[in-house]
């Protein structure tokens, strides 16, 4: 299969989970408006983080396929398993500004929010790791030192989202700084496109 049907595909469901993120966000009516912003703080916050996440992980994805020379059905459902991950997304987000807003059960929905974010790691890891044990279907040549340089970025992120579950059930708050600060290394450090393929 050729990759262009299956970036093209990825990117309709990246700009549907990013876009969903800011439907889940309540408009605030009545009077006293400044304060009914204010109190909506987690919501923003949360769009905020996972916005950014999900552009970041696009970003990388794109790279990613322009290693590609073709797609065979091992990474056409191993990159459906990321892109699931990403359209729960918006789900776990609003979970956590629901339940920081509330006050209610917020540690659990905390969890849930790094587990997504873990989650998407480890597939996108994954995905990674079956396109480069398959050198015939690589557009590039890649040296093993370059394989294991860049595996070795998508481990990094991994012990910080297992961290942010586990500091989830301490202060649910803090996890959106975790994971914020995981996605910032990502934007810095991430799936650069070859030099022999890059796109606009």
């Amino acid at each position: 299969m050729k990759t262009s049907r299956l970036e093209a595909f990825s990117d309709g469901v990246f700009a549907v989970a990013i876009t969903l993120l800011v439907l889940e966000i309540n408009v605030p009516g009545g009077e006293n408006l400044w304060h009914q912003l204010k109190e909506e703080w987690p919501s923003f916050a949360s769009f905020f983080v996972s916005f950014w996440v999900i552009g970041i992980i696009w970003v990388n994805h794109h790279g990613l396929l322009d290693h590609l020379k073709r797609a065979d059905r091992g990474v056409l459902y191993l990159n459906l398993l990321v892109l699931m991950t990403v359209v729960f997304i918006p789900f776990s987000t609003a979970l956590l500004a629901e339940h920081l807003k509330s006050g209610a059960d917020e540690r659990v929905a905390a969890a849930v929010y790094s587990v997504a974010f873990l989650a998407m790691g480890l597939a996108f890891g994954a995905l990674w790791t079956y396109i480069t044990s398959r050198r015939s279907a690589l557009g590039v040549e890649l040296s093993d030192e370059e394989i294991r340089r860049t595996s070795l970025t998508f481990l990094i992120g991994n012990p910080f989202y297992v961290a942010a579950v586990i500091v989830a059930f301490i202060s649910p708050a803090v996890v959106l700084v975790i994971n914020g600060a995981v996605a910032g290394y990502y934007m810095l450090i991430g799936m650069r496109s070859p030099d022999t393929s890059e796109t606009s």
